[in-house]
């Protein structure tokens, strides 16, 4: 059969593709190029399962929020009404795969930090196996916003700057005022000087006297 079935394994979870060469593309018999299905299994949870764009919308949610997680900052990844949500817990993280359906209530899997991190690198895997033909979307990450980077930032740590500034400042300030400053030398006279030099030098000649 040309079908071809692909697996990734991590500790606590199993990732398994399935599909078809694309000969269109001059794929070999060994490659998918068109996906048929996938699952996932993560151990304790139930398995979950769907078409590429849910496998898509899984890759576009994980792998930024844990990135954001690496980084410090907890925020909701997946876009409104999509088929993928991941949102951190106060223990763990929260995986909800959305039915299309009406009235099915989604798909959820609680996950540890152990969990996320097998999930990321079986994600990762699959993205770049040469022998999957696909051309996934490519996730961009937006550098954090410089209220995020303060926030995670320890207050001592940000307010150790400016308190060390303003130390430094009131520290030269008062050596600039114990400094005494040097006041200006007074010329000293010689009174034997002054005297000579207070005495008229005799003229040469008188000028009384006659030729």
């Amino acid at each position: 059969m040309l079908k071809q079935s692909f697996r990734y394994d991590q500790t606590a979870a199993r990732l398994e593709v399935e599909g078809l060469p694309d000969f269109s593309a001059d794929h070999g018999s060994n490659a998918i190029g068109i996906l048929s299905s996938w699952r996932l299994t993560m151990i304790g949870g139930p398995e979950m399962e769907g078409k590429r764009e849910h496998l898509e919308a899984l890759m576009a949610a994980v792998i930024p929020y844990a990135r954001l997680q690496l980084s410090g900052v907890s925020r909701v990844q997946g876009q409104d009404g999509g088929p993928v949500r991941i949102l951190p817990l106060e223990q763990g993280h929260q995986l909800e795969l959305i039915s299309s359906r009406s009235g099915v209530p989604p798909l959820t899997l609680q996950l540890d930090d152990a969990d996320l991190a097998d999930l990321v690198r079986c994600l990762d895997a699959l993205r770049h196996d040469e022998r999957v033909r696909i051309q996934w979307p490519r996730i961009t990450h937006a550098p954090l916003p410089k209220r995020d980077l303060a926030e995670r930032t320890p207050l001592l740590q940000r307010l150790a700057a400016p308190a060390l500034g303003t130390g430094t400042f009131l520290i030269l300030g008062l050596v600039g005022l114990l400094v005494p400053i040097p006041t200006p030398e007074t010329p000293q006279t010689n009174p034997q000087l002054e005297k000579q030099e207070g005495r008229a030098e005799p003229p040469i000649s008188n000028p009384s006297q006659a030729d």
